[in-house]
């Protein structure tokens, strides 16, 4: 429900509604990696598959009064391990969204799958359920990176899983980490190495960050100091190049024709239904836009979709937020974003992003025109120092 005191800036309307898609979240894992921070919970016991999915479809119909005739383009289902599902429980779900919302004929639909679950009768289950797209988290294909990271797969059903997704997908993301504990940059490559000769045409590299809440956060591992992060993150880029791999998104790179929709969707500031508990969702009206989240606990979350009462938190963005909230997606796009974008997803002029654009600007940061917008190679680098201002007084 909209907040009934929420009044749109005078003036402010959009032209016209972005593009919408859809974010599913499966919260559960075998084992809570160290590093993660997401919304994800040990599977201790037996996991409700059939009850969760009935909340999520009680969730999704909550939430299409404000959705009524917009198609969606993609679909992503996320975690914890979706992989952990097994491919009935989503067909089931996949069929419940396509009778409820109106799909796009080539609509993206992904997966994330983690290699300690992979059977090749159940990924093919999930691909006949109408998945078109996997994102394998290996993290690495070494033995003691995995184990320094918590992983559950090793090295062998890493490889397998990444070329069994590729016998059943033809669009398929392969997740890496660098900068790990005791890292080179020839171990790092050679995990590049590995997703490339298996073939990986996209391949999302993420820098190790210690991040609040984890367990790496209480008990840091010795990561790489600066400079050899640096020099890791520059030959893993510079590989990846080398193979015809385009950047661009600040951790993506991708062959032509492969980069993930569904994440451009959120990077151009396009509007996402979150369903599943803890999901976050954005969503936007001709005259405001608006963030809601779910209840965050599994079961707290089955309980209250299935009450028709999953939503836990919902407000409009303010105007002074909306420069920040677009510049923080969009400026990490490597190639940027057109000027006119601002005002088709924001309703606001540009001017309203005038001095810190100058100010980026004069910092090297940011290139801009009359018709576009990019990060720097400094910019990108300094991805926080640009984004940061864009930040409301």
């Amino acid at each position: 429900m909209i907040p009934p005191n929420s009044v749109a800036p005078p003036g402010r309307r959009l032209a016209s509604l972005p593009p919408l898609s859809l974010y599913i979240h499966l919260p559960w894992c075998i084992r809570k990696c160290p590093y993660c921070d997401f919304n994800s919970h040990e599977a201790r016991g037996e996991v409700p598959f059939d009850r969760y999915v009935d909340a999520l479809v009680a969730d999704l119909e909550s939430v299409l009064p404000l959705v009524w005739g917009r198609r969606v383009f993609t679909v992503f289902i996320g975690g914890g391990t979706p992989s952990l599902f097994p491919a009935a429980s989503i067909a089931r779900l996949l069929d419940a969204v396509r009778a409820r919302l109106p799909l796009d004929a080539d609509a993206e639909i992904t997966l994330e799958a983690n290699p300690g679950t992979f059977e090749q009768e159940k990924f093919r289950g999930f691909r006949d359920a109408g998945v078109n797209r996997l994102s394998v988290g290996v993290q690495s294909f070494d033995a003691a990176a995995l184990q320094a990271l918590g992983r559950v797969h090793d090295p062998a059903e890493a490889r397998a899983a990444v070329a069994g997704a590729l016998a059943l997908f033809d669009r398929v993301n392969v997740d890496l980490m660098y900068a790990l504990p005791g890292q080179s940059p020839e171990q790092a490559l050679a995990d590049v190495s590995t997703a490339l000769g298996l073939g990986a045409r996209h391949v999302s590299a993420y820098q190790l960050t210690l991040e609040p809440n984890t367990w790496f956060h209480r008990h840091p591992p010795q990561l790489p100091d600066e400079d050899r992060a640096e020099r890791i993150e520059q030959a893993v880029h510079a590989r990846l190049a080398e193979a015809g791999f385009e950047r661009y998104e600040i951790s993506a790179f991708a062959y032509p024709g492969h980069r993930a929709r569904h994440n451009l969707n959120y990077w151009t500031f396009g509007d996402y239904i979150g369903i599943g508990a803890g999901a976050h969702g954005k969503l936007s009206l001709p005259d405001r836009i608006f963030r809601q989240v779910r209840h965050r606990q599994p079961q707290r979350y089955i309980d209250a979709a299935l009450a028709g009462d999953a939503l836990f938190e919902q407000h409009d963005v303010e105007a002074k937020q909306l420069g920040f909230e677009f510049m923080l997606n969009a400026l990490r796009l490597v190639d940027g974003v057109p000027v006119a974008l601002f005002a088709e997803r924001t309703g606001l002029t540009v001017t309203a992003v005038g001095a810190p654009l100058a100010a980026a600007e004069d910092r090297g940061l940011l290139s801009r025109d009359h018709l576009h917008l990019r990060p720097t190679a400094q910019g990108l680098r300094f991805l926080n120092d640009l984004v940061s201002l864009f930040l409301p007084d």
